[in-house]
């Protein structure tokens, strides 16, 4: 999980955080992994939620280069906005879940779109962008072959594939995006999930058959 690059090697840290989804008897607490992936100098944010002053103590010093988002629901992406404001760094979203952005952070749109096959840059190493549909129309997985790291959101976890019982999911498209673009990873990549303990590919697959 680290990767040279002639200065500080680059690292994955996870913060945790949790916050009050819903409301009303529906409210329910819900913790999520935020991953920072970054050196010494920099650092990119995947999927911030809850809290972004635990965010950005995480941080430390670093430059923010970007707030990266796999999708947009609500316990993923409720610190994006803050956080970005904070470090003064762009956020970067598919645009198939703009309406799910807009319901969250209205008259706040994401700076730039986050496009499969796009690669992503942070000290050196290179994040791949997967568009994975399925639990959401523009979920996103970010393969880092360098770090031997896939990070996931809500598509793919240690308990199986991401639920697709939303009114905006595609349980085909789901089985389609992991079949495609995670499980034909090596075996030993190791999934960093939206929530929950990493898991690996070779996890996966046999768990999936």
């Amino acid at each position: 999980m680290t990767e040279s690059t002639g200065t500080a090697p680059v690292t994955v840290g996870r913060v945790v955080t949790t916050g009050l989804l819903g409301g009303g008897s529906a409210e329910r607490e819900v913790s999520s992994n935020v991953w920072v992936i970054g050196d010494d100098r920099v650092a990119i944010v995947v999927d911030p939620a809850h809290d972004p002053t635990a965010i950005s103590l995480a941080l430390g010093d670093r430059e923010l280069m970007a707030v990266v988002c796999t999708h947009a629901h609500e316990s993923h992406v409720n610190a994006a906005a803050a956080l970005a404001d904070l470090a003064d760094a762009p956020i970067l979203l598919h645009p198939a879940d703009g309406r799910l952005w807009d319901r969250l952070h209205p008259g706040r749109e994401p700076d730039a779109p986050l496009l499969h096959g796009e690669v992503l840059q942070v000290g050196g190493v290179e994040l791949q962008v997967r568009h994975t549909p399925g639990h959401s129309p523009g979920a996103v997985c970010l393969y880092a072959p360098a770090l031997a790291a896939v990070f996931t959101g809500d598509t793919l976890s240690a308990h199986g594939p991401g639920s697709a019982e939303y009114g905006h999911s595609d349980p085909a498209a789901l089985r389609a995006s992991i079949g495609d673009h995670l499980l034909t990873l090596p075996p030993e990549t190791t999934v960093f999930p939206g929530h929950g303990e990493p898991t690996t590919i070779a996890d996966q697959a046999a768990r999936l058959g």
